[in-house]
């Protein structure tokens, strides 16, 4: 490995090529540099920022579901903005190390609706499925589960509550946009400048939910 003003380049020979790629790209990456100075369990943290700095969706006082939040980056920030306020639950498949005044539960979020006292006000999504490297086939699955995400948000928001939730570039499907803008009362697609400029990811925020369950 080298390293300098320059890129850092990895030459360890045992690691494949994708392996090699990744950590580069982690060892060359100033957002994994400031997530650790900050003390940020991951560079996602700075994408709920930059949502948070445009969208003004979370305030103190709030109720704030976290889906896919392992591990921990997001809920971190909703700590941060709700200031030991409000409640916050953190849900993912993995385990999650703990965080102060954050609710956990490792399961499907599908399964754990009942455990969530009462309505919310955000939820929040930086949930991908697994990439099989076909871009058509990834967008349907992440479309498949924003179409889960948002079927959480109509039975548990708070009317005037707000969603959070990653897509791919292209944006969400026509047929589910017109679903969100009628449960909605604005609809928009958002790329942080901290997401890679590489990545095709990019988020639709959903406020002033307007169905009631």
């Amino acid at each position: 490995m080298t390293t300098g003003s320059l890129k850092v380049h990895v030459k360890k020979k045992k690691l494949s090529t994708s392996s090699k790629k990744w950590l580069e790209r982690q060892l060359n990456d100033p957002f994994v540099h400031k997530a650790k100075a900050e003390g940020y369990r991951s560079r996602a943290a700075f994408k709920l920022k930059e949502i948070q700095a445009k969208f003004k969706l979370i305030h103190k006082g709030m109720t704030v579901v976290d889906l896919g939040a392992a591990p921990g980056g997001w809920s971190q920030i909703v700590s941060d903005i709700l200031k030991n306020t409000g409640h916050i639950y953190a849900i993912d498949l993995l385990p999650m190390d703990p965080i102060p005044h954050v609710t956990f539960f490792e399961g499907d979020f599908n399964n754990i609706q009942d455990k969530i006292e009462g309505k919310v006000d955000v939820i929040l999504s930086d949930m991908a499925a697994s990439s099989c490297g076909i871009k058509s086939v990834d967008h349907v699955r992440l479309i498949g589960m924003l179409e889960d995400v948002f079927e959480f948000a109509k039975t548990s928001l708070k009317p005037g509550g707000s969603m959070v939730a990653k897509v791919l570039r292209g944006g969400t499907e026509s047929k589910l946009l017109a679903e969100l803008k009628k449960a909605f009362k604005k609809v928009s697609h958002f790329k942080p400048a901290s997401s890679r400029a590489e990545s095709s990811e990019i988020f639709v925020v959903a406020q002033g939910f307007r169905l009631e369950a």
